[in-house]
């Protein structure tokens, strides 16, 4: 398994994996901590430890598709954030456990991501998706220095009845 680890002012990156199945259930199975989510929010831990045997894999090849960090915060585990790297570009995402949102973590693994992708993959663009009403999702992405160059009709939430807006963000380095 690769060994890829970041480290920010307050946090460790390391890959996600079925050992953070108990913490990722906290957050991947709270309806209120994912109602912008597409996939989420699990309706099972089986379906959690699906979803992270198949993080496990990934971290095993070498090197790996994409990329799923495990956020801790003084060792505890609040949180994920992902890169998924293709030709130049690169798409990005979080979810914080919500005992953690307001103090910046997503902000501040998303920033540790974009300059070690810019840095060691070239990566020169990074793109980022939210529900239109997710405000504190695309305040992260402004924070970032993205800019909204999209708005499209027709996100469906996995918990939601209706249709929503989704934003696009990027970023250009």
């Amino acid at each position: 398994m690769s060994k890829l680890e970041l480290q920010t002012e307050r946090l460790v990156l390391t890959p996600l994996g079925t050992r953070f199945l108990e913490t990722v259930n906290e957050y991947a199975m709270d309806p209120e901590n994912t109602t912008y989510m597409i996939h989420l929010p699990n309706r099972s831990s089986e379906e959690t430890l699906e979803f992270l045997k198949a993080v496990d894999a990934e971290w095993a090849k070498t090197p790996p598709g994409f990329y799923e960090f495990a956020l801790l915060y003084q060792d505890r585990h609040i949180g994920a954030a992902s890169i998924y790297p293709e030709n130049g570009t690169a798409e990005l995402g979080w979810i914080v456990n919500r005992r953690y949102w307001g103090n910046g973590f997503a902000f501040e693994a998303a920033s540790a991501i974009v300059a070690y992708f810019s840095s060691h993959f070239g990566i020169t663009k990074f793109v980022a998706h939210c529900d239109a009403e997710n405000v504190a999702s695309y305040k992260t992405m402004e924070k970032l220095g993205m800019q909204r160059m999209g708005v499209f009709p027709g996100r469906k939430n996995r918990s939601a009845v209706t249709e929503s807006l989704e934003y696009q963000y990027e970023l250009f380095l």
